[in-house]
């Protein structure tokens, strides 16, 4: 699917195009939604460039991300909505862009890119140009970066207020499991967006470095360092947001280790209280035919009030060490 962005008064009008249908030559902004062939070689001719395909995305190496076309300059990063998917061809987009225009490859439906389909269509102060269209873009997804840092940062303190303000509840295992879990997944998406800051941060040292070949304006370059600060910052967020899901991790286990030696100290005492009257009833089990109290009427009184006073006096002792 092609959609193409052609300038108006008002902005930029979007137009989705139907299979065949010709790609207008006053495009601005080129959007290829899991192109076909022939879409992506008008793509081509219109850019001057030639525009990776899938496989080539997907196989496209750290290092290799961006790189030089004769017409254009091509890029690809990861977006923060790739954080939810788990094929990394559909994590990825890439950007051809020059002086004129921008095309972007996708194969997935990144909400950065519906924010600026609605932004370029109602906004007329963007300039028609496909480097104005991209810094646009960086814009919005230098903010979705900061708002998922943000709210793995929430999701954090909510789990940290309920280990360590709540508490855990010691009967219910499945409450500790939850934790564990919901731990692991802010841990995973943290992850994610270290990837994907990673990926932003080289894009826009490229950016800078050819600045010239794209005719940045003086503006365009300092928001270009601008974001790259931003995208610093957040993956600086987001190594300190690591260590504290570290240190969580290892507090929860810690408590469920304090609960299980609880539970044991608890299982332990409780089996000493129970030896004093084990010992007595042992004694008075004795098969001798002279015991003392063989034929005392109330010596099985006796035995029992024995072994309930050893009961007692035991549970006394431990309170009073503070065991219990």
């Amino acid at each position: 699917m092609i959609i193409a962005y052609c300038p108006t008064v008002k902005g930029l009008e979007r137009l989705e195009l139907a299979s065949g249908a010709p790609l207008p030559t006053t495009s601005v902004w080129i959007d290829l939604i899991a192109p076909t062939q022939e879409e992506q070689k008008a793509a081509e001719k219109l850019m001057g460039a030639e525009i990776p395909t899938r496989d080539e995305i997907a196989s496209i190496e750290t290092s290799e991300r961006l790189y030089l076309e004769p017409g254009a300059v091509v890029m690809t990063a990861q977006l923060p909505i790739a954080t939810q998917m788990i094929d990394p061809a559909l994590s990825s987009v890439t950007f051809v862009v020059n002086a004129k225009r921008l095309v972007t490859v996708r194969y997935g439906e990144p909400k950065s890119i519906a924010l600026l389909s609605r932004k370029v269509q109602a906004d007329s102060t963007i300039a028609h140009k496909g480097p104005a269209v991209l810094f646009t873009m960086l814009d919005i997804i230098v903010d979705r970066c900061a708002d998922e840092m943000e709210s793995a940062s929430a999701r954090y303190d909510k789990l940290a207020v309920q280990v360590f303000g709540d508490g855990l509840n010691m009967r219910k295992t499945a409450s500790y499991q939850i934790a564990i879990k919901q731990l692991g997944q802010i841990g995973l998406h943290v992850s994610k967006m270290h990837d994907v800051c990673t990926s932003l941060s080289r894009m826009m040292l490229y950016l800078s470095t050819h600045a010239k070949r794209l005719n940045l304006n003086e503006e365009q370059e300092a928001d270009c360092k601008m974001f790259g600060r931003d995208i610093h910052s957040i993956k600086e967020h987001g190594d300190a947001l690591d260590n504290k899901l570290s240190f969580l991790l290892d507090a929860t286990v810690g408590l469920v280790t304090l609960e299980q030696n609880q539970i044991s100290k608890i299982f332990t005492v409780v089996s000493v209280i129970f030896l004093p009257p084990t010992l007595i009833a042992s004694i008075y089990g004795m098969n001798f035919a002279n015991m003392p109290e063989l034929n005392w009427q109330l010596g099985f009184l006796f035995s029992l009030g024995l072994m309930v006073s050893s009961v007692g006096l035991t549970f006394l002792f431990f309170r009073w060490k503070r065991l219990l």
